[in-house]
């Protein structure tokens, strides 16, 4: 069953009172129970944002995730069940407007790696303040990255360690960002000019879709605009 913070109507079902405009929905995965109550406490003393639920493993993470569509999920890598890592990938394949924010005891290269590879889009040691918890929330989307920053250092020391000597010509190396093929794809067509209307018709999706897509390409390349997102993987190979 999934453990939910919110209201259950007469029918058992699971709800929540409707959301502000500009609040931010929040879905909470955490298997200690005492941090699943902190993290859920500091969703809900936050105006700007709404707790959709608050579960305890990854299936019912996965569970939330098939009926409804958060625009953030707070996660544990450590889970009873599910890794931590395939509920980033399910997030990223069927929910690419939707952040992930990593919130773990784990600070070791291989998990830090293997997460934003997946697509997560911060990343917090759980000896961060339980007060930076929805300031991160609402830091990642307004388009920044929240990252612990003794894990900051450590990815900035691995891209300059892989990184290609000066002089060298730029191709797709370890240090370049990991485009998926669809946001390749899609990166094509905006190189050509199309809008995200017509780009979205190509590919099938909707515009919004497209935006959210884009978003997550730029965050990866670490750019504001379509120009330099073009050129920035042009330099680095991946076009």
């Amino acid at each position: 069953m999934i453990d939910a913070i919110a209201r259950l109507n007469q029918n058992g079902a699971m709800s929540t009172s409707s959301p502000r405009p500009a609040q931010t929905s929040v879905l909470i995965v955490e298997d200690e129970p005492e941090l699943l109550h902190r993290f859920s406490e500091a969703v809900l003393a936050d105006e700007g944002l709404t707790l959709t639920a608050a579960v305890s493993n990854g299936a019912s993470a996965i569970a939330v995730l098939g009926a409804t569509a958060p625009d953030v999920v707070l996660l544990d890598l450590g889970l009873p069940d599910v890794h931590g890592i395939e509920v980033i990938r399910k997030v990223a394949l069927h929910h690419p407007d939707c952040d992930v924010l990593v919130v773990t005891m784990f600070g070791d290269d291989e998990h830090v790696f293997a997460a934003l590879e997946a697509g997560a889009t911060g990343y917090l040691l759980k000896d961060a303040g339980h007060d930076r918890i929805a300031a991160s929330i609402h830091e990642l989307r307004a388009g920044g990255a929240p990252i612990t920053p003794s894990i900051a250092r450590r990815v900035l020391a691995r891209l300059r360690t892989t990184s290609p000597a000066r002089g060298e010509p730029v191709g797709q190396s370890a240090a370049a960002p990991v485009l998926t093929p669809r946001e390749i794809e899609l990166l094509k067509l905006t190189a050509k000019g199309l809008s995200f209307d017509n780009v979205g018709e190509l590919l099938g999706i909707s515009s919004h879709t497209v935006v959210a897509h884009v978003k997550k390409i730029y965050r990866k390349l670490a750019v504001h605009s379509r120009g330099e997102a073009v050129y920035e993987a042009t330099q680095l190979g991946l076009l």
